[in-house]
């Protein structure tokens, strides 16, 4: 018997609700493999995607955390592959393992999430799940389908590159700043007809892990904000201009939103509010 759309979208809020505890984590693995808080949390949603279709096949719940984990690994692996990002293996031989220590480098954990992509995956997956995550060896060797002795002599190689790597800051274009100035002033201004009148008519709207809209579907996404004490403010955001949401007077983003306009008009929005983790992991600064 097919499964009505109402009966779908309930098993899926289920499903979300399931694995909301463990979501964050995934969300700081995935960043930090992808140096990118906004793709890594396109590589939880397809993670997620791929763990609620395994589910509804199997007999019983697996052993949730390192079943996720183990998803999540897989899918980052595929998005590194198709996307060319530095996926260099290493074999790393088992006497590399000269000077390994048993507990998280300060370095590691204390690194900008763009750094790790100056290791080697094989690298960088070792050190983000033993020293950033806090994963013991044998949960790590699990995640990355490897043996131990293989997870501490990525770690010793990746823990001395690691220290010894240096992000290199981004430029953001003066057009993309102004456009964001003017999206932002309007919306502070609670100017909402001056908002929508910058909406094209296909815009589309991802609200990111609830739901996409478009056309003039987005325009009634402004409905919610007008009853909502939020300002926004113009951030430079791993390299690109985004939007910071303050909400209720905080001195902190508890958000992001991306905006990308075609000329003059507002082609695209992807609202992060449903995913307010990934405020506590972002690199930004205001401009």
């Amino acid at each position: 018997m097919t499964e009505t759309p109402a009966a779908f979208a309930q098993a899926r809020e289920q499903f979300l609700g399931i694995v909301e505890a463990v979501r964050p984590e995934l969300h700081r693995y995935c960043s930090r493999l992808t140096g990118s808080v906004i793709e890594g949390e396109d590589i939880v949603q397809d993670a997620l995607a791929r763990a609620f279709y395994a589910m509804s096949m199997a007999a019983e719940v697996p052993n949730l955390r390192p079943w996720l984990f183990r998803i999540a690994h897989n899918a980052a692996l595929d998005f590194l592959k198709s996307h060319g990002r530095k996926y260099t293996e290493t074999s790393d031989a088992i006497e590399s393992v000269a000077g390994f220590e048993d507990k998280p480098d300060p370095a590691v954990v204390r690194a900008a999430i763009a750094r790790f992509l100056a290791l080697p995956v094989t690298q960088r997956c070792a050190v983000i799940l033993k020293d950033v995550l806090d994963h013991s060896l044998e949960e790590t060797a699990e995640t990355m389908g490897t043996t131990v002795p293989a997870v501490k002599a990525a770690l010793v190689r990746g823990r001395a590159k690691l220290r010894e790597s240096a992000g290199e800051p981004g430029a953001v274009s003066p057009e993309a700043l102004d456009a964001l100035r003017r999206y932002a002033s309007l919306f502070n201004a609670r100017d909402w007809e001056g908002v929508r009148a910058l909406v094209a008519d296909d815009c589309r709207l991802d609200l990111v892990s609830k739901s996409q809209r478009r056309g003039r579907e987005v325009g009634m996404y402004f409905g919610r904000y007008e009853k909502e004490e939020v300002r926004l403010g113009v951030v430079k955001l791993e390299g690109r201009a985004a939007l910071a949401a303050y909400v209720g007077g905080a001195s902190v983003p508890c958000y992001f939103i991306l905006v990308d306009f075609e000329g003059s008009r507002v082609a695209s929005i992807r609202d992060f509010r449903y995913s307010p983790y990934i405020a506590a992991e972002a690199e930004f600064e205001p401009v």
